[in-house]
Formats: C-alpha cells, sequence, structure tokens
C-alpha cells in the first residue's frame, strides 16, 4: 500500500491476522535497527533491516519489529524506505512487490473511468466480484456493438453518449453515423441469423 496510507495501528491489525503487507516508510517515520543482513548493492538494495518503530505513539500502535528494506532506483534517481512484516521474501522481492502495486492502482483507475462503479452496492466478496464482473460484460457487449456497427468514436465516448441517451427513442445510428464504406451489408457465412429460419 501507498504510504499515504501509512497507519500503524492498521498495520498491526493486518500483522496480527496473518496477513503481511509492504508500504513506504514516512519521511517522518522513527524506528532503531536491531540487525542488518547483507545485501547485493549492484541490484539497487542498500539496506535490508530488521528495525523497531520507536515515535512517541507509534512504537505503542506497532510494538513488533519490522523489516525495512532501502532500495534505489538508479533509472530516477531516487531511495526508498519499505517496510514489511515479511522476513522471509527475498529483499528483491519485496521492492518489486512494492512496485507492482502501482500496475494495482492503475486498473483501478481504469475501472472507475470505464466501468462506471463509483460504489459497490455490499461489502462481501461475493457481491463485489458479481459488480465488477456485471460492468466487465457490459463493457465488452458496448465494445462488440461499436465494432459491429462500425461506429469511429473511442470507446470511452461512445459510452458516455450510451450514458446519456440510454432512455432517448433515437436510434444509435443516428447519433453516431457512419459512411457507407463501414456499412455491413450481410452475415459473415458462419453466422446463422435469428430471425430467419
Amino acid at each position: 500500500m501507498d504510504r499515504g496510507y501509512l497507519h500503524f495501528a492498521r498495520l498491526f491489525q493486518l500483522h496480527q491476522t496473518g496477513a503481511f503487507f509492504v508500504t513506504r516508510a514516512g519521511h517522518r517515520t522513527q524506528y532503531r535497527r536491531q540487525y542488518s543482513r547483507p545485501v547485493d548493492r549492484n541490484t539497487g538494495l542498500r539496506v535490508d533491516q530488521t528495525i523497531r518503530i520507536t515515535g512517541h505513539k507509534t512504537k505503542h500502535t506497532y510494538p513488533e519489529s519490522l523489516r525495512c528494506v532501502g532500495y534505489e532506483d538508479t533509472v530516477h534517481l531516487k531511495r526508498f524506505r519499505f517496510l514489511t512484516n515479511n522476513f522471509v521474501l527475498p529483499a528483491q522481492t519485496v521492492a518489486h512487490l512494492y512496485r507492482a502495486r502501482w500496475n494495482i492502482e492503475l486498473f483501478f483507475k481504469w475501472m472507475k473511468q470505464h466501468l462506471r462503479i463509483q460504489s459497490f452496492y455490499g461489502n462481501s466478496e461475493n457481491a463485489v466480484k458479481t459488480q465488477i464482473w456485471i460492468a466487465v460484460g457490459v463493457y465488452v457487449l458496448v465494445a462488440i456493438a461499436k465494432k459491429r456497427l462500425g461506429i469511429e468514436a473511442n470507446l470511452y465516448t461512445f459510452l458516455q453518449v450510451l450514458g446519456i441517451t440510454v432512455f432517448e427513442k433515437s436510434p444509435i445510428l443516428q447519433i453516431f453515423p457512419r459512411s457507407a464504406s463501414q456499412i455491413d451489408h450481410g452475415l459473415p457465412a458462419n453466422q446463422l441469423n435469428l430471425f430467419h429460419f
């Protein structure tokens, strides 16, 4: 998780459930090194340490040891400190896990922009998955309709217009006109027609 969510009491609750986390240390995070493990500095790793949080309030909210992995991105010349409660994974994997977090954030950003999921109607795993799969199904059906109708507008614009005109009686082809070269004059030979027997 991003350091914007760094809350040691919450992290300790995760730790107590048996889950592990990887997060960035804040600039003001105070800690004391207990032990250092050797690292291969050629991989970008700088430190792999066992630490204890020493902040006035935070030392009570996370009373156990943590692992601090220091990493330097030589391409962007940035240094990172990652905190985790996992002492088993290699330090390089800890750094890669945090980097993979960005792909998850991009996925949720895409979902919010394209699938129009503003909030979930239920909190259970089944409710969330059902809502996501329904939204993905609608998205794919709209993409298929856009392609079959030969509409030149991008998919995002097509979804926006459909959302606005969903209760209007205008045919979709009047909203998005096509050129004569785009019109499909027949069905593919392997496609059955539903209404002609």
